[in-house]
């Protein structure tokens, strides 16, 4: 697994911040483990292979529920 991280920044609108922090909270899970979640679903939907070790990826793999 990866072990480096990069941050990507989001711009949503408040009500939806709140939310989705609040939905999380139910659920045990925090914001940024959804979001990889979606993206690592959302890469794998068009095709785009984004295996250990090259490089490439998601370093929080501890988050897949």
């Amino acid at each position: 697994m990866e072990m480096k991280t990069a941050r990507l920044t989001v711009l949503i609108d408040p009500a939806k911040k709140k939310a989705l922090e609040t939905l999380c909270a139910s659920q045990d899970v925090t914001p940024s483990q959804v979001v990889r979640k979606l993206i690592r679903e959302y890469l794998a939907a068009h095709g785009v292979d984004v295996t250990p070790g090259n490089g490439q990826a998601d370093t929080a793999d501890a988050d897949r529920r």
